[in-house]
């Protein structure tokens, strides 16, 4: 494999592991919203989707 296409992979990798750490902030702020605010529904809809990134 080239350096080019090996440099092109690792800025992939990280580009979608910000993207994955990015999704996982907006996530556990929404799930903090939803507590403060008592949106039980909206908490247990919000946890679910947190357990894919376990």
């Amino acid at each position: 494999m080239s350096i080019m296409n090996t440099n092109r992979q690792d800025s992939v990798k990280k580009a979608a592991a910000i993207h994955r750490d990015n999704i996982q902030k907006s996530l556990q702020h929404r799930i903090e919203v939803a507590r403060a605010s008592g949106n039980e529904h909206l908490l247990r809809i919000l946890e679910a989707e947190a357990s894919y990134f376990k």
